[in-house]
């Protein structure tokens, strides 16, 4: 066992573990293993009961409001103290509030900071008043018209969708659906052979999230989809899935921080696009359940409702498992990255044409990344070996699917780009 966001080793008892118990509190819970030192080793404590005590009067002394904890002695040498996350945050440890960064325990900024009230309060950010009340709403109400054929919009349309209350007025959701507000939106870069090659680039920002959502869109089609005449038919033929670049940009909006002042960033590529959404996951759910789609937390759940209500995605938190779906029949599949403060999109060009044997599609696969490998990164996790793996690699580039750079032990290899 080691040490992690959710685990942390004290040797002794000293007051430093309390600013980890107000971490744990304010967000996802943890454990602190009392008696083993910083590398994991055992070193125990010698009066097991009379620490259970003593950490418990600390607690109860210094954290305010009370947190919800338990204490377990273990092997009669150690001390497990579990704290859960709490419903009444702030937790706080000398008038401050901690949180947990890596293994590291330090205090919340002032961003963060009004966060845990506001969730101690059960409210989040687009609920609360927005800072002007003159809004327009054409463009939802054209959204709303053609999706669900709504005739009459007013201020009861709004309060259906939790946009307006007579009390606070128009909410922070409001604002963002607005046709003009003062909210960051989307960068969008299109690059040609190298990131100092900017084809085009396009800022589209303090407008209604929807007409953002549509210029994406717009812009999306102009460089992965083309037609092709097959007789007396044209056809549209899609770089990258629509569907899918869809969803990513609709998750991006509907599940980011809007409380940053950061544009969600769309990097496209010839071979791949990335959409960078600022805020990392909302409280509640992990990287694993996020991305097997398991579980599903709204940090914008009335935004979340109007992109429902207009068909913009299909049932919540299906986005992820919707898009490797979409990426089934294909080659390099979509990756995903979440961070702290970021969640990360990949979406591949589409591969599913390519003429490879079975062997070349598990070396594909390997390669399935914009980083250029050497064949020792590649061959280890092949079941061929180094020697037929470097065949299948030269019969890869021979179809130009694969491309050499290098030579010699400097040799690497990359996915070619597609056109």
């Amino acid at each position: 066992m080691r040490e992690t966001r959710i685990i942390e080793f004290k040797e002794t008892i000293t007051n430093t573990f309390l600013k980890t118990v107000s971490a744990f509190s304010n967000y996802n819970g943890g454990e602190i293993y009392f008696g083993i030192d910083d590398n994991g080793n055992v070193k125990g404590i010698a009066d097991v009961k009379q620490s259970c005590l003593d950490i418990e009067n600390k607690i109860n002394d210094s954290i305010s409001p009370q947190p919800d904890y338990t204490l377990e002695i273990q092997n009669d040498s150690t001390i497990k103290l579990t704290v859960k996350s709490g419903i009444h945050k702030p937790y706080l440890y000398k008038s401050k509030a901690y949180k947990r960064n890596d293994t590291v325990t330090i205090e919340v900024d002032t961003l963060e900071f009004s966060r845990l009230i506001l969730e101690g309060k059960n409210i989040r950010f687009e609920e609360l008043p927005y800072n002007e009340q003159k809004l327009t709403f054409e463009v939802l109400h054209q959204k709303l018209k053609e999706s669900i054929q709504i005739e009459t919009f007013n201020k009861d349309t709004l309060k259906t969708l939790n946009l307006y209350d007579n009390n606070n007025g128009y909410n922070n959701a409001a604002g963002l659906l607005a046709d003009r507000n003062h909210f960051p939106g989307i960068d969008i870069v299109k690059f040609g052979q190298n990131i100092s090659v900017i084809q085009k680039r396009a800022t589209i920002e303090n407008i209604s999230i929807l007409e953002v959502y549509d210029k994406a869109i717009d812009m999306f089609r102009d460089y992965y989809q083309y037609e092709i005449i097959e007789g007396a038919e044209r056809k549209n033929v899609e770089k990258i899935p629509e569907a899918a670049f869809r969803e990513a940009i609709a998750n991006a909006l509907i599940h980011r921080a809007w409380d940053i002042e950061s544009q969600i960033r769309v990097l496209m590529f010839d071979d791949r696009i990335e959409v960078i959404s600022p805020g990392g996951l909302p409280s509640g759910i992990t990287e694993d359940e996020y991305l097997s789609g398991k579980i599903s937390v709204l940090r914008n759940r009335n935004l979340a409702n109007v992109f429902y209500r207009l068909g913009f995605v299909e049932i919540f938190g299906t986005g992820i498992t919707r898009i490797k779906q979409l990426y089934e029949s294909a080659l390099r599949k979509p990756d995903f990255e979440v961070s702290e403060n970021t969640i990360r999109i990949m979406l591949p060009v589409f591969g599913e044409n390519i003429n490879l044997t079975e062997d070349e599609k598990q070396v594909y696969a390997l390669l399935s990344t914009t980083m250029l490998k050497p064949i020792s990164e590649i061959a280890p996790y092949t079941p061929f070996g180094k020697s037929k793996t470097t065949q299948l690699l030269k019969e890869m580039s021979q179809k130009g699917v694969v491309e050499v750079k290098g030579k010699g032990r400097g040799t690497k290899y990359i996915i070619k780009r597609m056109n």
